[in-house]
């Protein structure tokens, strides 16, 4: 739970296992009020220390008619702080406070029609009048109301849509604001956060710099630091935040492990080194990193492998200048949230190498100043920090490198071929003027082999999957539409220049139910 954030506007969301959660977080956030995703069974003693000034109960996979649904400590609702469940979150509040829940005979997925049957300053201002869309995914419904509530809207199956408490501010929602379909979905969560709850918009990048340098300068205070740079967005941000705040007593170390993209090296040198005048050491330990690497197929084996491995890097490297105290990492909270399974009823998608890929005999302190924002936040800040576009505008770039986009073992021979063929990819994709508008764009070496011809010889090589998606904070993520001219001269050149491929395809899944990354 975070101490470094002093504003008094704070919503607390107590995550009930829905795909939703982490978008109501990201709607919060885009009215400037700083919220934090919670377990469910938060005990009461955590929310009173957290002093929310409101509560947002999210959605959830589970019924509460189950014996062992997830359920939240009531005297939470004793508190007094304005109160929204939504679709999960309703019923567990009309199952706590009296009402009946019962298993819906005609569940809603989808579109629905909401119709209003009376004024209430949640839907101030929401677009239609009297009805409009709204997006429903449930199998329970709100049979009877606890004593004290009323109807606010109606839907085809869901009689009580929307509903309110007439004694306490409480509020319930059988329908999801947070997601685009939903019309005025986010005037919706605007009136709740900004209005009922009296909310101020003080959540901005300035505030959260002035917040964060004191913080660093209080955890760390006269020790010396190394942050662990590797040219991306987030490492990048975090680094020139930190030396904001303790100045030379930061050393970057960029590793060198032999994964980076074509001229990674060179590019980031010239920026730390000249641009920023940050004091900067590369460590060329890629012979180390692949031999560790050689034979490994498993995707969190690589991760676990290369996690380590920076680690012994960076300490030796603390031990030679002298026993630097602190680590700095560029961890974000898609990064904690997908790694680590204390969110409600959330599971462990994959462990990024920077969370729970670390050691746990770590000799060195964690400062990641970035942990609770998410990227689009990450380069407010960048810019905020005076960091050039070419830094802050980067597509996203795994912690791991070139290992986890190559499928199965990781070589030189493999290697090589990707590096060149994303460098091609990266290239074309600027001269279309298509790079700002794809959030990520990489290519994929596959582990398979077809059959060509190339002067009219007979090939038997191998395959690449390029992969450009459009997503707002890498939580959710669909293909981008890149014209076909321009994949057509993506692959011609990959196939014509690149030695040992012969194939290129295009991933056209989306996130969910795929990743961004494959491994």
């Amino acid at each position: 739970m975070s101490s470094a954030q002093p504003n008094p506007s704070r919503i607390l969301i107590l995550d009930f296992g829905s795909q939703y959660t982490q978008l109501i977080a990201r709607r919060v956030r885009e009215l400037h009020v700083y919220c934090e995703i919670h377990p469910s069974d938060l005990a009461l003693e955590a929310v009173k220390e957290f002093a929310p000034t409101g509560i947002i109960l999210s959605g959830g996979p589970s019924s509460v008619l189950d014996a062992d649904s997830p359920d939240l400590d009531p005297a939470i609702l004793a508190l007094g702080r304005p109160v929204l469940g939504i679709c999960y979150g309703l019923q567990l509040l009309v199952k706590r406070l009296g009402g009946r829940v019962e298993a819906a005979d005609d569940r809603e997925y989808g579109r629905a029609h909401l119709k209003l049957e009376r004024e209430d300053r949640l839907f101030d201002g929401v677009v239609g009048d009297h009805e409009h869309v709204v997006w429903m995914s449930h199998g329970d419904r709100v049979l009877e109301l606890p004593e004290g509530f009323e109807v606010i809207a109606s839907s085809g199956h869901s009689p009580f849509a929307a509903v309110r408490s007439c004694e306490a501010p409480i509020w319930g929602l059988q329908f999801h604001p947070e997601v685009a379909h939903t019309d005025g979905g986010q005037r919706i969560l605007e009136n709740f956060v900004m209005g009922i709850c009296g909310c101020e918009a003080s959540w901005t990048m300035d505030a959260f710099i002035d917040e964060s340098v004191a913080a660093i300068e209080a955890q760390v205070g006269d020790g010396s630091v190394i942050c662990g740079l590797s040219g991306g967005v987030d490492s990048s941000v975090a680094a020139a935040l930190v030396h904001r705040a303790v100045g030379e007593q930061l050393t970057c170390i960029f590793v060198d492990h032999g994964l980076m993209r074509e001229n990674e090296r060179a590019e980031v040198e010239d920026l730390f080194r000249e641009a920023l005048g940050v004091q900067l050491i590369t460590v060329d330990a890629s012979e180390r990193f692949l031999g560790a690497l050689a034979g490994v197929s498993d995707p969190e084996k690589k991760r676990r492998i290369i996690g380590g491995l920076f680690i012994e890097v960076f300490e030796e490297e603390a031990a030679r200048l002298g026993g630097a105290g602190y680590l700095v990492q560029g961890t974000l909270y898609p990064d904690v949230i997908e790694s680590v399974s204390v969110k409600g009823a959330s599971v462990t998608i994959k462990t990024h190498h920077n969370v729970g890929g670390l050691p746990e005999n770590m000799q060195l302190e964690l400062v990641e100043p970035l942990r609770e924002l998410f990227k689009d936040e990450v380069r407010e800040v960048g810019r905020a920090l005076g960091l050039p576009e070419r830094a802050v505008g980067r597509h996203p770039f795994p912690g791991p490198g070139l290992a986890i986009r190559i499928m199965g073992e990781v070589s030189p021979e493999r290697l090589d071929p990707l590096r060149r063929a994303d460098a091609i990819m990266t290239e074309e994709i600027r001269r279309a003027g298509l790079y700002d508008s794809i959030w990520q764009a990489l290519v994929v070496f596959l582990p398979v082999n077809s059959v060509g011809v190339m002067g009219d010889a007979r090939t038997y090589e191998n395959a690449v999957a390029v992969r450009c998606v459009t997503s707002a904070d890498a939580m959710t993520a669909d293909f981008a539409h890149v014209p076909w001219e321009v994949l057509g001269r993506i692959s011609n050149r990959i196939i014509n220049e690149v030695k040992g491929i012969n194939r290129v395809v295009y991933d056209i899944s989306s996130k969910p139910p795929a990743t961004i990354e494959w491994e």
